[in-house]
């Protein structure tokens, strides 16, 4: 089980720990200035509340970027003298409805790009791999939202299905791995689609008292049989952190956020066999901004640290994520 003490000697984790005490300090200096709560709320209320539950088109634009340059067996580094690595870039691209402040329907295609060095059989082979993903319908209900004289929220819950748009033609090495040579960077990690019909269900929260609030999110994804007869296995993931809007105004809403977040999956199967090398789990720590624009504009920026990641077998995991997403009401 590793806990990231590599990353911590990097350059990038000294960058992201003097922007969490800037963060801290500049949370502490808007604690102290007098604000009435009237208007703190409003602000609130406007930025989350009523942008969440405006009815009409809505649009979004999401990118990760995932660092995976750490080779690890069981949980426990691993030499690396081939220099594996991955630089995995997801856009997300949506569109959504809300039909009713309650009620929206939304679609999302991702576009994937992974660039990456791998041993193979016949030595070392830098490539890349490119295209849209796997695209998802999600409907979201907005089940209960309250607004108190202090307080703000709302819970939202999702559920809909992941499409096999995208290409899957890279899991098909999973069927004729050479021995003789390990590698850290697989087919399944490769490949732009699964192939398969998959089920996602999830739960996101909101909720502030004056400036103070917190989030939460969770997500699972039930797998089904794709391409190959490979099933790529469950997915549970979650976030949770609390924040503070250190810049509150009729307008526009600023807040920053320490957020949790983990990942838990297992093994895949292929042919109804169990593989080795696929199962993990992860937890990161960051910080979050939010930041909203009356009612029609929210945008965040993130940055993911791993904490502990304890995989099976030999895996390549992230060094770090960096998350930031924007979206538009009309």
């Amino acid at each position: 089980m590793r806990l990231g003490t590599t990353f911590r000697r990097t350059p990038v984790f000294r960058f992201v720990r003097r922007l969490c005490s800037s963060v801290v300090l500049i949370g502490l200096l808007s604690s102290a200035a007098t604000r009435a709560l009237a208007c703190d709320l409003c602000a609130i209320y406007t930025g989350i509340e009523q942008r969440e539950s405006r009815t009409g088109i809505y649009a979004s634009l999401a990118e990760q970027y995932s660092d995976y340059e750490t080779l690890l067996r069981d949980g426990s580094d691993a030499p690396n003298p081939a220099g594996e690595r991955m630089h995995s870039f997801i856009t997300q691209v949506g569109a959504g409805y809300n039909f009713t402040p309650t009620l929206a329907l939304q679609v999302n295609l991702p576009i994937v790009s992974r660039v990456f060095r791998r041993q193979e059989a016949a030595g070392i082979v830098d490539g890349d791999e490119s295209g849209i993903g796997d695209l998802s319908l999600l409907g979201n209900w907005a089940t209960y939202a309250n607004v108190t004289e202090n307080t703000v929220t709302r819970i939202t819950l999702l559920g809909g299905l992941k499409l096999p748009s995208g290409n899957s033609r890279r899991i098909k090495e999973e069927l004729s791995e050479a021995e003789g040579y390990e590698s850290g960077v697989h087919g399944h990690d490769l490949a732009l689609g699964s192939g398969s019909i998959d089920g996602i269900v999830g739960a996101q929260l909101f909720s502030s008292w004056q400036r103070v609030f917190v989030t939460a999110t969770v997500q699972y994804v039930a797998r089904t049989e794709g391409s190959f007869h490979y099933t790529y296995a469950n997915d549970l993931l979650w976030s949770v952190g609390p924040g503070e809007f250190v810049a509150l105004a009729h307008d526009y809403t600023l807040g920053v956020q320490a957020e949790l977040s983990g990942e838990t999956k297992g093994n895949d199967t292929l042919n109804g066999q169990k593989g080795s090398d696929t199962a993990i789990t992860a937890l990161y720590l960051g910080p979050d901004l939010r930041f909203t624009w009356g009612t029609s504009m929210g945008a965040n920026l993130a940055v993911d640290l791993p904490v502990l990641q304890n995989n099976s077998a030999l895996q390549l995991v992230p060094n770090f994520r960096l998350r930031g997403g924007l979206t538009w009401r009309f």
